[in-house]
């Protein structure tokens, strides 16, 4: 009895392994798939299909291969292990798809690497445009479903919109805006699809009235999907701004619910052509309107979008602009310590609109036109400083992580930490990638906590490379020796009240804390402080203002500097010159010069001057304009200056 059993489970086991059948196996036995089965195995692929799978085919029959053009077959016969492969592989997916699991509008992506489209109407079932006429054939290591056409693997994005059941807008879209051969050629291009559901959600006659003007705003709208790149989904992060060919930039938020292009969820993501890639989603994204949009758009930007609420700047920040904001992401304001954002929230018309307009400036400052040590005026009317290094980019010393994401009002720099105003001069300073030595000096001199008080200062800060500029071991011997020479010098670039260019003027001399004054110059070329030439004028602090210049002044020595420096004494050196006075008035002194201004040698009568300039060393001519200078001699007689001698006698 024992021996019966054993015997028919041996047979039915048998039965069973004979019985056992491929996707392979259902492709062999049929007689409507006999090019499929030439192809599988001259492209070596029926190993691998009998594998352990599972597999989905897409099987086309023989009249299917036989309605491609004539040759077709032939040719891709002749080099299995190209095109033909590559075909096969696209009409078989690495899972089970059967056909109770279709659902349409689906994308499932094959071995081959492209996704086709799944379609279902009442007509049937599609697989792309093929019909499925024989649905969920098993095999032990898969499914079948006999379909009446070849599909071809998608060449273009625009193939992947024609393929699909739910793009039939975007496709009348992209047709009307003549975009469809720009989108089919060489790319890359990512495209954000929206669904034809995500079209009639817009507002009734929205789609209609794009339509009837595809090249303005229809075409726009298209661009702002289209991106100029492959931009794969793992590439993809939360935070992440893309710059469409629009010229505008979406932004990408991924959380648990998923991936979001703006605010619209991508449903497919990486549909794949040979010219880019299509993600599918769920609403028709819009160009950003203002510096606000993108900041709504934006994931990493929620405190910036309450604080500008809460401060009352959303309507002004919707307006024309231009607007330039550099917008600080939710982890730099939560980098401040803690309870900061909390008290600015609080008392949103103090420092927070203080703070918010400091990081806003009323013009366009795209990343092209910023360069190292530029300063920016803001809104708040304090400037920003720019620093460009191998770190990159930087506001004050807040870094860019993201440039040029544009509005049609302005444009919205993200940076990684919260700019303060500058509370003082010394602030300026520390912010400037190009005032460091200044910084350093003003340090070994013990200045800091002077130029931090109450002031008012207005300090003329030469440049890292004005010092530089200096005689070699200068910069050295000053610092060498902080409470000499170099405070000397640091105080005559420093006044004792706010001296605003608006308040300066052409031969205006102004007292230093020195105690010795420097004059300001002002022509064509520009302002010049001494013979330093103002390259950023009006950096604000609270406790004054800075201006940038070009070199490093010095204290004058001699009332020959003084005249030297002013704008509105040539004539007098010219006249010191000639007549040979220059180094007497370097001397040891003291004197004392009374310094008639150009224009008052100009109000001489005609051609006195050039008398007096003809004949430099006479005491013929005697004017009582002349004697214009005391020598402090112990009697005027003993006086050396001819000039002097004639009027005494």
């Amino acid at each position: 009895m024992k021996s019966k059993l054993l015997l028919f489970i041996t047979l039915l086991l048998t039965t069973l392994k004979i019985q056992s059948q491929s996707v392979v196996d259902i492709v062999v036995n049929s007689p409507d798939h006999n090019t499929l089965e030439a192809a599988v195995v001259a492209a070596d692929l029926a190993t691998t299909l009998q594998g352990p799978g599972p597999f989905t085919v897409f099987a086309p029959t023989d009249a299917a291969f036989a309605a491609l053009p004539a040759g077709t077959v032939e040719a891709l016969l002749a080099d299995p292990q190209g095109a033909l492969t590559d075909i096969l592989l696209y009409h078989t997916v690495g899972a089970n798809a059967l056909s109770s699991g279709l659902a349409n509008g689906q994308f499932i992506k094959t071995i081959n690497g492209k996704s086709v489209s799944v379609k279902i109407n009442a007509d049937g079932v599609f697989i792309n445009n093929a019909k499925v006429t024989v649905a969920d054939v098993i095999a032990d290591n898969g499914v079948v479903h006999v379909i009446d056409a070849v599909i071809l693997p998608p060449s273009t994005v625009v193939d992947i919109a024609l393929n699909s059941p739910v793009h039939t807008t975007l496709v009348a879209a992209v047709s009307a805006a003549g975009l469809v051969s720009t989108l089919q050629g060489d790319g890359p291009f990512t495209v954000f699809a929206p669904t034809d559901a995500a079209f009639a959600a817009l507002p009734a006659g929205t789609v209609e009235a794009l339509l009837a003007d595809p090249q303005g705003a229809l075409t726009d709208i298209l661009l702002y999907h289209t991106v100029g790149a492959n931009a794969l989904s793992s590439g993809l992060a939360n935070g992440q701004f893309v710059k469409t060919i629009n010229g505008k930039s979406v932004s990408v938020k991924i959380n648990a619910d998923g991936v979001f292009i703006n605010n619209a969820k991508v449903t497919v993501a990486d549909v794949v052509a040979d010219n880019g890639v299509v993600h599918v989603i769920d609403a028709v994204i819009l160009p950003p309107s203002t510096v606000v949009d993108i900041a709504l758009n934006s994931p990493v930007h929620t405190t910036l979008v309450a604080a500008v609420s809460a401060a009352g700047l959303v309507s002004t920040l919707q307006g024309d602009g231009p607007f330039t904001v550099f917008a600080p992401t939710d982890a730099a304001f939560a980098a401040l310590p803690a309870g900061t954002v909390e008290a600015l929230l609080a008392d949103p018309q103090g420092a927070l609109t203080d703070i918010l307009l400091y990081h806003t400036v009323g013009a366009n400052a795209l990343s092209s036109g910023l360069a190292n040590g530029q300063f920016i005026k803001t809104i708040n009317g304090k400037s920003v400083s720019v620093k460009i290094n191998a770190d990159g980019v930087f506001i004050n010393n807040a870094k860019v992580t993201v440039a040029d994401v544009v509005a049609d009002n302005g444009v919205v720099h993200v940076i990684d930490a919260v700019i303060l105003p500058p509370s003082t001069v010394v602030d300026i300073a520390l912010n400037s990638p190009v005032n460091t030595t200044l910084l350093s000096a003003i340090s070994a001199a013990g200045l800091v906590s002077t130029l931090q008080g109450d002031g008012p200062f207005t300090v003329f800060a030469p440049t890292d490379a004005a010092f530089a500029a200096l005689p070699a071991g200068t910069i050295e011997a000053l610092l060498a020796d902080p409470q000499g020479a170099l405070t000397d010098i640091l105080l005559y670039h420093t006044v004792g009240a706010n001296a605003l260019s608006s308040g300066l003027a052409n031969g205006q001399f102004i007292k230093t804390i020195n105690g010795k004054s420097v004059s300001v110059k002002i022509n064509a070329d520009g302002v010049f402080i001494n013979n330093a030439k103002v390259t950023v004028a009006d950096v604000v602090a609270d406790n004054g203002v800075v201006h940038v210049i070009d070199a490093v002044i010095l204290p004058p020595s001699t009332v020959v500097d003084i005249a030297l420096n002013s704008p509105v004494h040539t004539t007098l050196v010219a006249a010191v010159s000639a007549a040979g006075l220059v180094s007497t008035l370097q001397g040891d002194g003291p004197f004392t010069v009374f310094a008639p201004t150009d224009a008052a040698f100009a109000a001489l009568p005609a051609g006195t001057i050039e008398a007096l300039l003809a004949d430099p060393q006479g005491s013929s001519y005697r004017h009582p304009a002349l004697p214009h200078c005391w020598c402090q001699c112990a009697q005027l007689r003993t006086c050396q200056w001819p000039i002097y001698q004639n009027h005494q006698r």
